[in-house]
C-alpha cells in the first residue's frame, strides 16, 4: 500500500456510500412494483396493460440510469483517485448528492424533474475525468 497516498482511504469510502445509495434505490423500485401493480421479471410496465406504467416506468429508469453510470463512477473514482484522492473524494460525494436528486426527481413521474438538481452530477463527472486524464499524465511522465 505504500503506492497509495493516506488519503486514497476517501475513495473507497465513497464508493462504499453510492453501493448504499444503489441499494436504496433498488428498495424504491420494490416498493413501487408492489404499488404499481408491476410483477418480476417485467422491467418495464405497458402504458397500455397498466394505467400506473409511467409512473413505475420512472421510478425504474432513475435507478437503471444510475446503475448504468455506475461502472464509469466507479472507474474514474478508483484510478483518478489515485493521482487525486481528496479532489476525487469531493467530486464522488457530488456525484452521489446529485445522483440522489436525479432518481428522486425522477421518480416524481416528471422525467424533466431529474435534471433540476441531477444535472450537476455531470459537471463531478467531468471532474473525475480530468483527475484521470491528469493522474495518466502524470504517470507517463515519470
Amino acid at each position: 500500500m505504500e503506492f497509495l497516498a493516506k488519503e486514497y482511504g476517501y475513495v473507497p469510502i465513497v464508493l462504499v456510500m453510492y453501493c448504499f445509495l444503489n441499494f436504496w434505490m433498488g428498495f424504491q423500485v420494490g416498493k413501487a412494483r408492489k404499488k404499481y401493480k408491476v410483477p418480476y421479471p417485467t422491467l418495464y410496465a405497458i402504458e397500455s396493460e397498466n394505467k400506473d406504467a409511467k409512473l413505475f416506468n420512472c421510478v425504474q429508469r432513475g435507478h437503471q440510469n444510475s446503475l448504468e453510470m455506475m461502472p464509469v463512477f466507479f472507474l474514474l473514482m478508483v484510478l483518478g483517485g489515485m493521482g487525486h484522492p481528496c479532489i476525487c473524494s469531493a467530486l464522488g460525494l457530488v456525484y452521489i448528492v446529485t445522483r440522489y436528486f436525479y432518481f428522486t426527481g425522477y421518480a416524481t413521474g416528471d422525467p424533466q424533474k431529474r435534471l433540476d438538481i441531477g444535472k450537476y452530477g455531470f459537471l463531478a463527472m467531468l471532474g473525475l475525468m480530468i483527475c484521470t486524464i491528469s493522474f495518466g499524465v502524470k504517470l507517463l511522465r515519470q
